[in-house]
């Protein structure tokens, strides 16, 4: 992970500034590279928690399709924060420039995205993502059931995952946020709006954000009636039975069985 040198000055001023009366240039100079180092392995094992999390999530939809024919995930995406921006939250947040105490009271630092056909797919992945016996789930924040006062709705899980490295495990926090299709088309517009306007959004805007949220909640409510009704709920029940083996592959396998079970036969009557 490559750290700038707008970085550098943020994060060296971050940790010189309480001890500006108490060290001397060289040893400011000094403490700055070793958090300059220690901070691009922090990142590192952010960047591998999201790989480990990818992977998780490549594996279950891989399962969803064998077990169901179905895929109740759409599309993943992932990030690690910048240097620049954890800095900046940092300072925002009046956050002591230590990596251990930043660790701990930002969550968002590594993020991973999936994006589901339908509401209840969302249900469905967060249960059986955050069943599994290596993640402890920290937090869970249901905006769906309670979305935010600006329409957002979105599922949010503050999950521990370890990250095994050379000198042993560590545990880091990964923030999985699932949504629909309509609700992840609505995020990302309202957060470009939100963003062109730093935060103040013109009354009209925001009203009509507000809309756009309720029609994308029917949109979602509808596609799904339109989906049960076609395929009834196909999702919920073992597909594995109905696949297609190739009968040519399990004859053979057959006829080597029974090859090998007579010449084992041979073999222990010529022995006797």
């Amino acid at each position: 992970m490559r750290i700038s040198a707008e970085h550098d000055q943020e994060s060296h001023a971050a940790l010189a500034a309480p001890l500006a009366k108490q060290a001397t240039p060289a040893e400011l100079q000094e403490m700055a590279q070793a958090f300059h180092h220690d901070f691009q392995r922090f990142m590192m094992e952010y960047q591998f928690a999201v790989d480990e999390m990818l992977t998780k999530v490549s594996i279950l939809r891989e399962e969803f399709l064998y077990l169901h024919k179905y895929n109740p995930i759409e599309h993943v995406s992932s990030r690690v924060k910048t240097p620049e921006s954890i800095m900046r939250k940092v300072s925002k947040r009046n956050i002591a420039p230590s990596l251990p105490i930043i660790r701990e009271n930002i969550s968002d630092i590594a993020g991973v995205r999936i994006t589901c056909s339908f509401v209840k797919d969302i249900y469905k992945v967060l249960n059986t993502l955050t069943s599994q016996s290596d993640l402890k789930v920290i937090q869970i924040k249901d905006y769906i059931k309670n979305p935010k006062s600006n329409g957002y709705k979105s599922v949010h899980a503050i999950i521990e995952i370890p990250v095994f490295l050379s000198d042993g495990p560590v545990n880091v926090v990964v923030e999985v946020q699932i949504r629909t299709i309509a609700q992840d088309f609505w995020a990302s517009l309202e957060h470009k709006i939100f963003y062109k306007y730093e935060g103040d959004v013109p009354a009209h805007l925001a009203d009509e954000l507000s809309e756009a949220a309720a029609i994308a909640t029917t949109l979602d409510m509808r596609m799904q009636r339109l989906h049960t009704e076609v395929h009834g709920h196909d999702a919920d029940h073992d597909g594995a039975s109905h696949t297609d083996f190739d009968n040519t592959a399990i004859d053979n396998l057959l006829s080597l069985a029974r090859e090998s079970s007579a010449e084992k036969r041979k073999s222990t009557g010529s022995e006797s």
